[in-house]
């Protein structure tokens, strides 16, 4: 085990020593999310906070991870459905220009905290991880400032049931359109 986190240690290291550019910065912005593939469910508003690692490779070819706490879930008539995550998107960004980019890849969601008993009581509750795909675009501003939009599409289910005699029809998948702005110290 030591061995392979040295080698991916020394991987990450000889990678950032050759990129042309590195991106290193923060980023806050406001998240506009929904819950998929169930009825009745409408936008909720959060926000979305952390920093971001980026690396130039070449004119057009580029890789960005974040590190993210995410407010996400969805209005119901039943109530909100509160779902706040740490998430690791890890894109490919292709630049179009020097300054605008394309950016494509998956991100990695962990629950840190839910509501999910208080709206449903104890039938379901949150799964602990997610996966979503992201589409995006982003922008390269003057004095180091960085503009993303995104839209993150769930690939996998946000509920599990409680109790095996009680079917979840609608475990629903994450949706949500993040805006955000950062700052790029490097």
């Amino acid at each position: 085990m030591k061995k392979v986190f040295l080698v991916c240690i020394l991987g990450v290291m000889t990678f950032a020593t050759n990129a042309q550019n590195i991106d290193l910065g923060i980023k806050a912005g406001v998240n506009f999310a929904t819950i998929s593939d169930v009825t009745d469910a409408e936008s909720k508003t959060g926000f979305v906070v952390g920093a971001f690692a980026g690396f130039k490779l070449g004119e057009k070819f580029g890789i960005q991870a974040d590190l993210l706490y995410s407010q996400q879930g969805a209005k119901f008539d039943a109530g909100d459905i509160d779902l706040s995550y740490v998430n690791v998107p890890v894109v490919a960004k292709y630049f179009v220009t020097d300054k605008f980019n394309i950016q494509l890849g998956p991100q990695f969601g962990f629950v840190v905290d839910d509501n999910i008993s208080k709206v449903l009581g104890d039938i379901a509750e949150a799964e602990k991880t997610d996966v979503t795909g992201v589409v995006g675009v982003g922008l390269h501003l003057p004095f180091g400032l960085r503009a993303d939009a995104r839209y993150n599409f769930g690939l996998t289910d946000i509920l599990k049931s409680n109790n095996s005699d009680v079917n979840i029809t609608e475990p629903g998948k994450n949706s949500v359109i993040t805006i955000a702005l950062g700052y790029s110290f490097l």
